[in-house]
């Protein structure tokens, strides 16, 4: 028997782990998990393994093409003439082909090399998507987090407020206006505390999605880090960062790859009026030949090796139709590949200016913030010395705590603007999520 003692201290153990709080998850921690729990970026990665078997497939079209084949019966053979005769027949054939000349293949070939090149890119613009949408469900939660904060804290002044009127108002220094008011206020604050939880645990749910598990802690950033944070471009012009995209962007670099298909499906289809050189061998061995005839079978050996030509001639016009539907197919990427390049000219000029702005505004808000505390102080400052009244400094205080939630909601939004911005001009990777993660 084991020493009882063991058991204790497993079980001590096991409590002390379990009244030990969660670490809180960083950026990078989430995303990590979303690699490997998140099942769109599952079904891309199992896509993108398929894709892979295209060039093998579209080689094998160059390849010999070998093909065994065996054969055995017997035949009973009743005839006018004796008894029932037993014949076996007996056989193996082993024939080889090899393309000479097909030019039907070679194409095939080609785009298989195309559509392994686009299941790449479409691969990587899953992962890109799954860090942009791993860095939105994550800034929701801050977001909402920040906005509780706000409510909370203005939920504890107005408490206090409240409590101050009510005492002022028993001693008779305060009139009872002044007691509404902050009950009011307490009241309209305890509403706002329920939406603000109900949204963060909405927010969290969305982020389970992603990770399929309950995100109970994510490291949140401070206010003091928000207003120290460096904010940089490293190009300062849209056009700069239009010409980047256009040589990068990877759904520009997708449609690019779709038209390039559909022109080699125009060759393809104008091949089916090319004659074909095939190279063939086949051997041949057969016992028993001739038995349902003659009664008596025989066997044969045969070796072969040759050239074989196919030369269309008249095909009912399809070959003709073909090239007509794959000549408008390519129009129709043409179309699609300007259509792609203006919309993400779009996208980039629109990003930009988020990200600009929200330089712009992340700096008026740390300004707001300066003097909405500023405020605060002087009408606390006020209310002592009896220029100012409860009112006064409950909104100042809510002006203030609005001041730090705008803070950090512009500040969020500026690093996800960031990330798209990187994302549209197909540079979004693991590093540049590690540079954001330093910011938070």
């Amino acid at each position: 028997m084991k020493n009882p003692w063991h058991l204790v201290v497993m079980l001590v153990a096991i409590g002390i782990i379990l009244q030990t709080p969660a670490q809180a998850a960083s950026l990078m921690n989430i995303y990590r998990e979303a690699l490997e729990q998140d099942a769109q970026y599952g079904a891309e990665r199992a896509a993108y393994i398929a894709a892979q078997e295209k060039l093998p497939q579209g080689r094998a079209g160059l390849l010999p093409n070998i093909n065994f084949t065996g054969t055995g019966q017997n035949q009973y053979i009743d005839t006018n003439f004796g008894p029932e005769r037993l014949v076996k027949n007996r056989g193996i054939v082993l024939a080889a082909t090899q393309p000479l000349f097909r030019i039907e293949n070679f194409i095939i070939y080609e785009q298989s090399k195309n559509q392994v090149a686009q299941a790449d890119a479409r691969f990587v613009l899953a992962a890109q998507d799954l860090i942009l949408r791993v860095s939105q469900a994550y800034f929701d939660v801050l977001i909402a987090q920040a906005n509780l904060e706000v409510v909370e804290s203005q939920k504890k002044a107005i408490s206090e407020q409240l409590e101050q009127a009510k005492r002022n108002f028993e001693v008779g220094i305060a009139t009872i206006v002044d007691t509404h008011e902050a009950q009011a206020r307490h009241d309209l604050t305890v509403s706002q505390e329920i939406v603000a939880r109900n949204t963060l645990e909405v927010n969290k749910r969305a982020l389970q999605g992603i990770i399929n598990r309950f995100p109970d802690q994510l490291i949140s950033t401070s206010i003091d880090k928000i207003v120290s944070a460096p904010l940089t471009l490293p190009y300062e012009n849209m056009e700069e960062w239009v010409a980047l995209a256009e040589q990068k962007n990877f759904s520009l670099k997708i449609q690019q790859f779709t038209f390039d298909l559909a022109e080699q499906d125009i060759k393809k289809a104008r091949a089916g009026h090319y004659p074909t050189l095939d190279l063939v061998a086949q051997y041949s061995n057969q016992q028993g030949v001739g038995g349902a005839i003659t009664g008596v079978g025989i066997d044969l050996e045969s070796k072969s090796v040759g050239l074989q030509l196919n030369v269309p001639i008249f095909q009912g016009l399809s070959v003709q139709s073909r090239i007509r539907e794959a000549l408008a197919n390519r129009d129709k990427a043409r179309q699609d590949l300007e259509n792609t390049k203006r919309t993400i000219g779009l996208q980039v000029r629109q990003q930009f200016l988020n990200v600009t702005n929200g330089i712009a505004l992340i700096k008026a808000q740390k300004q707001a913030l300066t003097t909405s505390k500023s405020q605060l102080d002087s009408t606390i400052l006020g209310r002592d010395v009896g220029v100012r009244v409860e009112v006064d400094v409950l909104n100042a205080q809510q002006q203030y705590f609005a001041a730090r939630r705008d803070l950090a909601q512009a500040y969020y939004s500026y690093l996800m603007s960031r990330l798209r911005l990187k994302a549209e001009v197909g540079e979004l990777d693991e590093e540049v999520l590690q540079e954001i993660n330093g910011l938070l």
